[in-house]
């Protein structure tokens, strides 16, 4: 079960990079796309041991 857990947050991060790249533009719109995501208030991951927790995190973030 951790593995496939593992894989998941591998294949959430690396989409999550791709998005991030490929929306990059320089200037002033990198700033206005993190405000806007920071006024949702995204949950702040505590890090360590917790394959459910990360996954739950993800899911949240991946929403905003």
């Amino acid at each position: 079960m951790a593995a496939r857990t593992n894989a998941q947050i591998a294949e959430a991060l690396a989409t999550m990079a791709d998005i991030m790249a490929r929306d990059h533009q320089p200037g002033r719109e990198d700033e206005t796309r993190l405000e806007r995501f920071m006024k949702h208030k995204p949950p702040t991951f505590t890090g360590g041991y917790n394959p459910e927790g990360a996954v739950n995190w993800l899911e949240v973030v991946e929403i905003i």
